[in-house]
């Protein structure tokens, strides 16, 4: 349902430029915190599947900033890097950057599984919406195979270590995920609203206040005004 509205958010070159380089960021930040978590996990078998998808992620975020660098070199040197990024209605990567490494493996496991999950739905419509652009549709294709794999041991992984509870902590992280969405649509129709208070101050309210200001202008006099002799004393102390 939403292909058309990704479709127009990704034509614009500049734009997909900037996403593929923030894109790059959001992939590296979720690589350290992944080796974060691999130091911090007691489980060897989670070290090490932590420690792969950590070499994962950064390999995404160098993909990204260098596929990011090229269409940028493309550009026209005046184009503007000012446009509308719709982050909020295509977001960067999986948001791994908002993730919390504390040692608890099945908390972290249930985050990873959600993210992945969610990165491997976008991650498909923005292939699709790239077709007319091979080498970043190829780029979406590797890495949407890595996000698989990422999904599919999370989920595997949490099970083993939390069998009791482990779907008492993906409806906690999907209700953590909900909140986050809807934090992140409250921002943007904030600063929508704001936005449009601040127009309309603009041209309803400062107008009669300008109109008042000449007026009042108009009735000073012009040139030097002389001071009073009381006033013109000696300048030897402060007041």
């Amino acid at each position: 349902m939403l292909e058309p509205l990704h479709r127009w958010i990704w034509r614009d070159p500049e734009r997909r430029a900037h996403k593929l380089l923030r894109f790059g960021d959001t992939e590296t930040d979720g690589g350290r915190d992944l080796v974060r978590a691999a130091e911090l996990t007691s489980d060897p078998l989670l070290r090490r599947l932590y420690l792969v998808h950590a070499e994962d992620e950064l390999r995404h975020g160098e993909m990204f900033r260098r596929r990011g660098a090229e269409l940028l070199r493309t550009l026209p040197p005046n184009l503007s890097k000012d446009g509308f990024q719709a982050d909020w209605l295509a977001p960067s990567g999986h948001g791994a950057d908002d993730l919390s490494v504390d040692g608890r493996d099945d908390v972290l496991l249930a985050f990873l599984h959600l993210s992945e999950k969610a990165a491997a739905s976008r991650f498909t419509v923005y292939h699709g919406v790239l077709r007319d652009d091979a080498p970043t549709c190829a780029i979406f294709e590797e890495i949407l195979r890595d996000e698989t794999f990422h999904m599919n041991y999370a989920l595997t992984q949490l099970a083993r270590v939390s069998p009791e509870h482990h779907q008492q902590r993906l409806w906690r992280a999907r209700l953590g995920r909900l909140w986050k969405a809807y934090l992140r649509l409250a921002t943007a129709i904030t600063g929508l609203i704001g936005g449009l208070i601040l127009t309309i101050q603009y041209f309803v309210i400062l107008p009669p206040f300008a109109w008042l200001a000449k007026r009042a202008e108009r009735r000073e006099p012009t040139g030097w005004s002389p001071v009073s002799p009381a006033r013109n004393g000696s300048l030897k102390r402060q007041y």
